[in-house]
């Protein structure tokens, strides 16, 4: 038994031995054979009785057993290790100025299985400290604009758009810390007034770096600086969609926010309008003409333009009011009442000036251009006296600023070639608004169509080429006129123009009753002749009193001269003083 465990314990090792030499595979052997085979020895002469040639040639077939075996494994493993190269060669390898190769503790390789596994470890982002608009500001020094303002004109000497560049990149560098979040300019003018955004972001600059902006600004020619103001315009616009990232239902853009400081773009044109206002002058029709600066979205910024020009200018601000945003209120197109209000606070904003009234009276005419041209005041008229149920919370705003801007709107040197010009387009536009039916609409038409008629005697010729189109107006003028009659002929410097004109509607009357018109047109030209009527008969009696009052001055100063010594003692002036008002008085 003892032998037999022995026997058995040596028939294991064997195998395990055998097992590692051959790699996994195992040979089957019988334990009995193998002990029957030690008792008999055999003959090397002998063949075995199972036929093979010998315990030498059974090993040998092992052995080509196993050769076939390690070269199978070979294959296999030459398999798996083109695979995981493969697989490593199709990761993404680190950048090399994000990772150091020779930094072990960026990444680890770590082998299990017989794979290898890459992990990455991302490195901490550095967080830049905050900078605000005032910090940044702070920290521009005069003197150092100055000396850079001075090299910048001596090496770029004729080439006054590359100064400007030069001048907008001197402030970008200033204020390219800023970040966006720092200054978002589109949700500030969105949300605040004009009084408050009209200093954004102009009032963190000092004094002293304002004084040097402003007057190396003042040397530079019109024309660079209006191609320099477009500029500034674009690449604020630019930046648009970037804001609006954040607002309800606007689309997100795929744009990254441009690296130069909108800041800086923003204070050098504010500078640049508050210096040299008439600028805006010159690109008001790019504006008003090109799509690309129209819509709801681009509005605070033209508002926020023509606020710093009415910081240098109070002329050139209500000009550009009245040209390039009155319209957009008073247009076709609906206006909403956020835009509303804010071209409403601008225009409230230029009138609440100190001495806004004189200034804007005074100057009136600009570059031969009317502060509140003809089509203007037309526009204004009807905003503010629309009809009843067109009225908006807005209609007061207008109502209570209408009055200052019809002055201007009227300002001019009475009988002038220009002024004459200015009642007659007026007249057209008035007389047509006369006869819309709106009441109030009609009362203020009919009081600036009297006003032409005393600037401009040319205007009842005019007046009559119109009346056959206008009788329903013509109506309500001369009705006016009949009320307010006294008044009228005094202001009048000849009636002479009037009679005629009258004249005239008579016979166009009598010729539209006999013609058969229709009801309505027959009550109005009845109307009509009934108030010319009356006219001419106050002018007839006019003319007779006239003449009246002509033989008993000359009566008078007669009598006067023989009952006289002395006829230098008779006081001619009075005389004449006194012919004149009763030449008027009816």
């Amino acid at each position: 038994m003892a032998e037999f465990e022995s026997n058995h314990v040596e028939d294991d090792e064997i195998a395990n031995a055998t097992t590692a030499n051959n790699h996994g595979w195992q040979k089957v052997t019988y334990p009995k054979r193998q002990r029957k085979a030690l008792s008999k020895p055999s003959d090397p002469a002998k063949p075995p009785s199972n036929g093979s040639a010998s315990a030498v040639g059974s090993d040998k077939v092992f052995r080509s057993l196993e050769k076939h075996s390690e070269e199978r494994r070979m294959r296999l493993q030459a398999q798996r290790d083109a695979i995981a190269q493969s697989e490593v060669s199709l990761k993404p390898k680190p950048r090399s100025d994000d990772y150091d190769d020779d930094d072990d503790s960026d990444a680890e390789v770590v082998v299990q299985n017989g794979a290898a596994d890459e992990k990455k470890v991302k490195p901490k982002k550095v967080k830049k400290p905050k900078v605000t608009v005032g910090e940044a500001a702070a920290k521009i020094d005069a003197a150092d604009l100055a000396g850079f303002l001075v090299e910048v004109t001596a090496s770029y000497e004729g080439q006054q758009d590359i100064q400007l560049m030069r001048f907008a990149d001197y402030f970008g560098r200033a204020f390219a810390g800023v970040s966006g979040a720092q200054f978002p300019w589109a949700k500030l003018f969105r949300e605040s007034t004009v009084a408050k955004i009209v200093d954004i972001p102009v009032t963190h600059i000092s004094e002293a770096v304002y004084k040097t902006s402003v007057d190396w600004i003042n040397q530079r020619s019109s024309e660079a600086l209006q191609s320099f103001v477009l500029w500034s315009i674009d690449s604020i616009l630019a930046d648009l969609p970037s804001q609006q990232g954040g607002v309800k239902g606007a689309k997100k853009s795929v744009h990254p926010t441009s690296s130069k400081s909108q800041v800086a773009i923003f204070v050098v044109l504010a500078m640049v309008l508050r210096r040299k206002p008439d600028v805006l002058l010159g690109i008001l029709p790019t504006l008003r003409e090109n799509s690309k600066y129209q819509g709801q979205d681009k509005l605070p910024v033209i508002v926020w333009m023509a606020a710093q020009a009415s910081q240098g200018d109070l002329a050139v601000g209500l000009f550009s009011w009245a040209h390039n945003l009155l319209p957009i209120v008073g247009g076709k197109s609906s206006c909403n009442p956020q835009s509303r209000d804010l071209i409403l606070q601008l225009v409230e904003r230029i009138l609440s000036s100190p001495k806004a009234r004189t200034v804007l009276v005074n100057g009136a005419v600009r570059k031969g251009e009317r502060l509140l041209p003809p089509l203007s005041l037309d526009l204004l008229m009807r905003v503010t006296f629309p009809a009843s149920s067109a009225r908006v919370k807005a209609t007061e705003r207008f109502e209570a600023i209408y009055p200052t801007l019809k002055e201007v709107a009227l300002a001019g040197s009475a009988g002038s070639k220009a002024m004459k010009q200015v009642a007659q387009q007026i007249l057209t536009l008035s007389v047509r608004a006369a006869g819309e039916g709106n009441p109030e609409l009609s009362k203020e038409a009919t009081t600036i169509f009297i006003w032409c008629l005393k600037q401009n005697a040319d205007c009842y010729k005019q007046w009559d080429n119109i009346y056959m189109d206008n009788v329903e107006a013509s109506v309500a003028i001369m009705r006016k006129i009949t009320e307010e009659w006294k008044e009228f002929s005094v202001k009048q410097s000849s009636l002479d123009a009037l009679k005629e004109t009258l004249k005239s509607f008579r016979n166009k009357n009598e010729k539209a009753l006999a013609g058969g018109e229709d009801s309505a047109r027959q009550s109005l030209f009845k109307d009509a002749d009934k108030y010319c009527k009356w006219i001419l008969g106050r002018l007839s009696r006019g003319h007779g009193c006239l003449k009246s009052v002509a033989f008993a001055v000359i009566a008078i100063a007669v009598g006067a001269a023989v009952m006289s010594p002395n006829m230098e003692s008779l006081d001619w002036n009075k005389l004449s003083v006194l012919f004149t008002q009763q030449s008027f008085q009816v």
